[in-house]
């Protein structure tokens, strides 16, 4: 099978594939020196592939940080290394999900640094025992990407944390930003030595990697690709402080599919899309998708699970039981709180400490009966901010348990040592309420994992002493600015910077009563039990193979340099208009009808300056002077200002507002396409737009003869487009029973009689030509917005009817790449005016010729 992956249109036009053969079972060996890339540019990026794909059944690459084996080196002096799966992985837990059917290679960094001189031997059997492919990066270059970049720049931003000063997180380092993109690189040629580009699908995770999916674009146009980000994503205000925002930004967009834990960060994230880039997103049937390019990037919205197979069996251990005996000995009397975090600056460890201690200060009740055990995990970071941290939690829960504490109790009990996981289940067990008082985190799966364990089995329940009979409960106390708050209804929510709140409702998480705490535990076994990891997994993996369905029948090309690079991607019947073939057409044909759209297509759309340049009226006075052209502006302006813009081209058909108003040229008197008794309907829609004119900064109200228009192009694009639903819905419930249509379109909302449109202009001027014995054998039809399509719908019917000539050649034309009822299409106003002025050109050259 035959890749249809291009870099460029020239590829395109020519059908050449170079050939790119199937990686076999060995390695080459990548060049892992440490090097800088300083922009994406490779001199293979054009490279297609011509893969014949003997795999039966479906693959997925897996990308991740790190691979998921554990290394080991071996004890007998030899200095080799031999390897195990890392079963807490989520990368490899994430198989389980995925089905028997579809074979799982892993892309990935090994924790442990391998000498150079055995790294082909280690990528070897990594392959081919547990088809890992490792991405060796020189420690140094490794230490810039992970350590500062991703951690010190990245991860604070991405948690809403500023560097505000040089000493608060990293300020931003280009040198830094060069080694992320030189990592990135490394992983995308180690993905192209295992894909099958054609039939593979890819999975990239977290913000490690999130300019791999441009690397591996560009190399094949096709690839489908899917990401999902681990972390927040943070609000575009903190997001847009991001030198490199936009970098990122296009990165993500070319992949398919992208994934969030939640919709706070999708929405965030749209939103960055919406107002650093100008892309709009929709819904439809549930799916929410942006239109990039031609392409359809869709966006996925589902929080991570647990390995539910995992922990049950790890809860049937022995040592799980004996350790659950052995706290429950300790503890005996006693109420147990338990907190499991990252010893880091937003799992808010210090302020759960602090809500511990004022718990106890207004409620002395729980003096000696309530512990609090907090488990603190190594760091996964670096710094100062690690250390301060660090100090301050030791000094603070030794501060309160010398204020509370005696003989055989200390109401803190911090754990700072690496516990095995089964103790930490243990832990779970035997806690009463589990507190999650993180100030940021992106999704924290530690509240899921208690309320499996505190679900039980039989044997723990005859540890315990319990009746299995009885339903189980749980209790959490849950900061809201996590990713697992919205999951966890039966939660109490917290605001972890208001102690005195966080120590009420820890007092009211103890003094439940036991049916309600059942009841909340039930509530959440129930989700967190069918919400698990392969869940998640095999619902991420449906969705992508959705979104990737149409790509081998679209024809796709890549434009760009460096980070800007993209794919195009069109339907096969959507091309580009050549300049060349229009031309040639031109100069075949006799009776040639144009039809022209102004804002937008004649004129950009960004411009403030709305008058016809010289260069656009000398093209339209060459076009209306060919006696073969009938030539027609159609505009939603009004009569008055078309007619002063344009009174030097006396040959020149105007439409006006959207073609209520009509006329041939400056000689004709203008006609009305529909007729209108009355307006009496403005009366009830001026003052609604006025309402929301006066509450949208920004916004304005044009007032036609036929039609109001209300604009709002420079308000703020989320404000202004809420907005617009809101009086596109309040405009028609109250105009439902007058003869109007209420359109929206690009930033305006638009009300005018029914019947008009852009497509009876279109309608009428070919019935026109034909009346006078010029039955068009040219058409062509320019438009940006929604309202030009029903002069495309028109004439491309018009192709199968009597209207034209039998050879007629039809060129509908839309401004940019997007679904549309034109079959052609072209980038932006500069190509339009460089479109006509080619046949302006052949216009003169025939009437010279002529003379």
């Amino acid at each position: 099978m035959v890749s249809r992956s291009y870099s460029n249109l020239l590829d395109l036009a020519s059908g050449d594939s170079p050939g790119f053969g199937r990686v076999g079972s060995k390695l080459p060996k990548v060049k892992t020196v440490a090097g800088i890339v300083s922009e994406l540019n490779d001199e293979n990026s054009g490279v297609g592939s011509d893969a014949s794909s003997s795999i039966s059944q479906e693959r997925i690459i897996i990308v991740g940080n790190q691979l998921p084996v554990r290394t080991h080196r071996r004890s007998d002096g030899d200095g080799g290394w031999y390897f195990s799966w890392d079963e807490d992985s989520l990368l490899l837990q994430l198989k389980d999900g995925l089905g028997e059917n579809v074979e799982v290679i892993y892309v990935g960094c090994l924790k442990e640094e391998v000498d150079p001189s055995v790294q082909d031997d280690v990528s070897q059997t990594l392959l081919q025992t547990f088809k890992c492919a490792p991405a060796f990066i020189p420690p140094e270059l490794f230490s810039k990407f992970y350590h500062r970049f991703c951690k010190q720049q990245l991860w604070p931003l991405f948690h809403y944390m500023l560097p505000l000063t040089p000493g608060l997180s990293g300020r931003f380092d280009r040198s830094l930003w060069q080694a992320y993109l030189s990592v990135n690189k490394i992983f995308a040629d180690k993905v192209m030595e295992v894909i099958s580009p054609d039939d593979d699908f890819v999975w990239v995770h977290d913000y490690h990697l999130m300019v791999l999916p441009t690397f591996l674009r560009k190399r094949f146009n096709t690839v489908k690709l899917g990401f999902f980000l681990h972390s927040p994503f943070p609000s575009s205000e903190i997001y847009r402080t991001l030198p490199v925002r936009d970098e990122l930004l296009r990165a993500l967009l070319n992949a398919d599919l992208i994934g969030f834990h939640t919709f706070d960060y999708a929405r965030h994230f749209l939103s960055c899309c919406s107002r650093m880039l100008g892309l709009a997103y929709e819904s439809k049937r549930g799916y929410i998708g942006l239109e990039y390019y031609g392409r359809t990037i869709s966006i996925k919205i589902l929080s991570v699970g647990i390995h539910m197979g995992q922990l049950r069996s790890m809860m049937y251990l022995p040592e799980t039981e004996s350790r659950v005996a052995d706290l429950q000995d300790q503890f005996r009397g006693q109420m147990v709180l338990l907190g499991v975090d990252d010893m880091d600056i937003f799992k808010g460890i210090s302020l759960k400490l602090l809500a511990m201690e004022q718990l106890l200060v207004q409620h002395p009740d729980w003096r000696g009966k309530v512990v609090l055990v907090q488990i603190a995990n190594p760091a996964r970071g670096r710094g100062r901010e690690v250390q301060e941290v660090q100090s301050e939690t030791y000094s603070t829960a030794k501060r309160i348990n010398e204020r509370f504490g005696g003989p055989g109790y200390n109401p803190i009990v911090l754990i700072d040592t690496p516990l095995q996981f089964y103790e930490r289940i243990a832990y779970y067990v035997i806690a009463e309420c589990c507190l999650v008082t993180a100030v940021r985190d992106g999704m924290n799966l530690i509240p899921y994992e208690y309320i499996v364990c505190r679900q039980g089995n039989e044997k723990l329940d005859h540890t315990l002493q319990l009746d299995s009979s009885v339903p189980k409960k749980s209790m959490i106390v849950l900061s809201e600015f996590i990713g697992c708050s919205p999951s966890l209804s039966g939660a109490i929510r917290v605001n972890p910077w208001n102690i005195d709140a966080v120590a009420e409702s820890m007092d009211s998480a103890l003094v439940v009563t036991e049916s309600e705490k059942q009841l909340r535990h039930e509530k959440h076994y129930r989700y967190v039990s069918t919400h698990d990891v392969g869940y998640w997994a095999k619902s991420f993996l449906q969705d992508l193979q959705r979104t990737c369905k149409d790509h081998e029948r679209r024809r796709c090309w890549g434009i760009g340099f460096g980070l800007g690079f993209r794919v195009i991607a069109l339907d096969p019947s959507f091309r580009k208009l050549l300049v060349e073939h229009i031309v040639s057409s031109y100069k075949r044909t006799k009776n040639r009808a144009i039809l022209l759209d102004y804002d937008g297509t004649m004129m950009p759309k960004t411009s403030i300056n709305k008058t016809p340049s010289p260069e656009a009226i000398y093209i339209l006075n060459s076009l209306c002077r060919d006696p073969k052209n009938v030539v027609f502006l159609v505009s939603g302006r009004d009569k008055k200002t078309l007619t002063e813009w344009f009174s030097s081209c006396k040959k020149l058909g105007i439409a006006a507002e959207h073609g209520y108003f009509m006329r041939l040229n400056q000689e004709e008197e203008w006609e009305t396409c529909v007729p209108v008794m009355d307006f009496h309907w403005k009366e009830i829609a001026e003052p609604v737009m006025q309402l929301y004119t006066e509450a949208t900064d920004g916004s304005a109200i044009e007032n036609n003869e036929s039609t109001l228009v209300w604009h709002y192009q420079y308000a703020d694009p989320d404000f202004g487009s809420c907005q617009a639903k809101e009086l596109l819905d309040h405009l028609e419930n109250g105009l439902a029973n007058e003869p109007v249509s209420v359109e929206s379109g690009q930033h305006v909302v638009e009300v005018k009689p029914q019947g008009v449109s852009k497509g009876i202009v279109a309608e009428n001027l070919l019935a026109t030509m034909r009346l006078k014995g010029m039955l068009p054998d040219f058409v062509l039809c320019i438009g940006d917005d929604r309202s030009d399509e029903d002069m495309f719908e028109v004439i491309m019917s018009a192709m199968t009817g009597s209207s034209l000539s039998p050879v007629a050649e039809v060129f509908a034309c839309t401004v940019g790449q997007k679904p549309s009822k034109a079959r052609y299409y072209l980038e932006d106003t500069t190509e339009i005016i460089k479109m006509l002025q080619g046949l302006a050109t052949a216009s003169e050259q025939a009437e010279r010729n002529a003379s």
